[in-house]
Parts: structure tokens; sequence; C-alpha cells
């Protein structure tokens, strides 16, 4: 595509690390799902570059979901997708056509399965799942370890908040192996329970500003129910507290959810604050559709997505952000800044310092490939 602006990443990111670094903003990240895919593994869990997505994408999971499932339940869902009008059917429309089904039919049959069996085959999805997104956090330096080693390594004036609609305890893992505190919305010891009022009622929370504050915005393993209350198990198991559906509304009406929600909502209306997305399409609607309200609402919040492909492979995003002037997408071969879309052009000669930092988020051209930024893959940011 032709770009008709030019952006200068040296600029940008240089006024980035001088917002990171001073730790007065209030300062949030978004970590969808494709943070855990950019990390590639080799069959031991280490870290190397030609291996395997320590969780597979939305596409990966799907196929490996549908093929651990018994072979009458794999025909059912070979049905229902071809009922399913949209160009990429994934597994969260495929959980939500299976759950409306067990909640409409009741004691008739669609493709030979009554509501009761739909139930039961929506649980064994999760369960399947579950057992997809389970992978430990590997044990060398990860980037997971290095985001939480930079957010204990500044004395900030807010704590940071940290968003995800991913299940998987791989941020978990990290605060604990560094023995940096966090909170989620728990608290007990023996089976810690999900405190609503803590978490939406009041923005400013009693906790030290070193503390994190993690939310899991579509629940997460080990959440279970007990006598009607949200506990955390400890374990890594998947219940029907996890909602990977296409559309959510009607769960996210419903506690621990509408809690998680409105804060993000709270996050995003205070004043002077700044939300950083790495690994996420922008194609969870309900997410997006906050961003939107808050975004519009507040102008004084900014919001910085770093985007794994093109300008023009990353609809979603762009599509907010051209008419959100106060929301920025940092894409491999350019940017929308201030609602212009534009390609980048870096400083012709920066001193040497800069040269080396300018090596963390950009790849150089050659004569085969062009200049690219980097930071779009959760791995490199």
């Amino acid at each position: 595509m032709t770009f008709t602006t030019i952006h200068n990443p040296d600029l940008y990111m240089a006024d980035l690390r001088q917002i990171l670094s001073q730790g007065r903003k209030r300062i949030g990240v978004l970590i969808g799902a494709g943070a855990p895919t950019s990390i590639r593994v080799n069959s031991d869990n280490e870290i190397e570059g030609t291996g395997s997505p320590l969780i597979p994408d939305v596409s990966g999971l799907t196929e490996a979901v549908v093929s651990s499932l018994a072979k009458k339940h794999q025909d059912v869902i070979e049905k229902l997708k071809n009922e399913i009008k949209d160009d990429t059917v994934n597994i969260e429309h495929i959980l939500t056509r299976v759950r409306r089904l067990a909640e409409a039919i009741g004691n008739s049959s669609v493709h030979d399965l009554n509501g009761s069996a739909y139930n039961g085959l929506a649980l064994q999805i999760c369960k399947e799942i579950g057992e997809q997104v389970q992978a430990p956090l590997p044990d060398c330096p990860n980037p997971y370890s290095q985001l939480v080693s930079w957010i204990a390594g500044t004395q900030r004036n807010h704590s940071v908040e940290i968003f995800t609609p991913n299940y998987d305890l791989l941020i978990e893992e990290a605060f604990e192996r560094a023995q940096v505190p966090y909170f989620d919305g728990f608290t007990g010891a023996h089976r810690p329970f999900f405190d609503s009022a803590s978490v939406s009622s009041s923005y400013e929370l009693p906790i030290p500003a070193r503390w994190t504050l993690l939310w899991k915005l579509h629940g997460s393993l080990g959440w279970s129910v007990s006598n009607g209350i949200v506990v955390r198990t400890g374990d890594r198991n998947a219940t029907e507290l996890i909602y990977p559906e296409h559309l959510k509304y009607d769960q996210v009406s419903k506690l621990p959810y509408s809690a998680l929600f409105e804060r993000l909502r709270r996050f995003l209306m205070t004043p002077d604050t700044l939300l950083i997305c790495t690994g996420f399409s922008f194609r969870d609607y309900h997410i997006k559709a906050v961003l939107d309200e808050a975004l519009a609402t507040n102008t004084n919040t900014a919001v910085f997505a770093f985007q794994y492909g093109n300008v023009d492979e990353e609809d979603a995003a762009t599509q907010l952000a051209s008419t959100r002037t106060n929301m920025s997408v940092y894409a491999k071969d350019g940017a929308i800044i201030n609602g212009t879309k534009g390609s980048w052009r870096p400083s012709e000669s920066p001193n040497e310092d800069w040269r080396n930092i300018r090596q963390t988020f950009w790849s150089e051209a050659s004569s085969q490939v062009p200049g690219e930024f980097l930071l779009g893959d959760f791995a490199k940011l």
C-alpha cells in the first residue's frame, strides 16, 4: 500500500520511554492471546525460536480442541460450523453455538443431541480448552518475566494494572517466581474468594503502589464456584467460569465479569492514563466497545496498540484508531497516530547510543526486506 504520510518511530519511542520511566502516569497493560503464542518453546518447554507456540493461537486451539473430542461430537461440530455465518469459524463461535442450543432446545434434538447433551458438550469443550492453555511458564528468562521485572524496577505513584482475557496462569507464575506482589480481586488463604466490592466500588484501593493489579476479564484456570461464591482453587482445571465465546455480553453482566469490566472502564475513565495493548487483535468486540466508549468520553486517556501485522492487516484496531485520535496503532510497516495513517521512516543519523536503543524496536532494511517495527511482537516488546 502507498502511504502519503511519514511517521518517525524514533520520535514516538523516545516519548514512550520517557513516559514509562518517570513512574507518574497511571499505566495499564492489556495482554491478548497473541502474547503466549509469540513465545516459542521446544519439547522440554525451553525457549527456542524455531519451536512451537507456548499456547496455540485461536486457529490452533480450535483444531486441537475439536480433534480431541469424540468422533460423534466432531461430526456435530462440523454440522454446526456450516450453520455459523462467519468467514473464520473458531472455537469461540462453536462454543457460543453449543451453549445457545443447550439453553434453547430442551428435550428436542438438533443433529441428534438434545439440550442436556449440548450442555455436556460445552463442558467437554471447556475442559479441552483448559488442557491446551495450561502450559507452564518456561524456567528461563522470557517475555513475561521481563515484563514483571520492568514493573518491579521503577518506583511508581500508582499501581500498574494488567488486564487480560487469557485464561492461562503465565503472568501469575511470573509474578510469584520474582516474588513481586499482586492483587487479583481474591482474598483469603484456604480457598480465596472473589470480592467484587474491592474491585469495582471505588478506584483507589488501599494497596501499595508497588503491588500490581491483575484483572482476568474472561475468567481463569483454577476458578470455580463453591456454594454460590467464586473461588480460586490453586489448580489448573478449567470450569464453566471460562467463557471463550464470540459474543459474551450475556455472561459479562454476571459476577465476577461485571466487576472486572467495570474496573477496565474505571481505569480508562480516570484522567492521565495510558493503556498499552499487546497481543490483542481488537476482535473481542465487548472489550473493544469499552475502549471505544472511554476514548470518546475521556480525552485525557490514551491507548497504544502494538500490533503484529502490517497496518492494513490490523483492520479491527485501525478502524478504532481512525475515529479516536487518542488511540495510536503501531504496526510493522506503519502506524495510525492522531488519526493519520502513515509509513515508518526513522531518523537519518541518530547518535551511537540511540542507534543501540533503536535495535530494540526497529529492524533495519536490507536489500531483501524493508525496515520494520518490531514491538508488535510481544516477545520483542
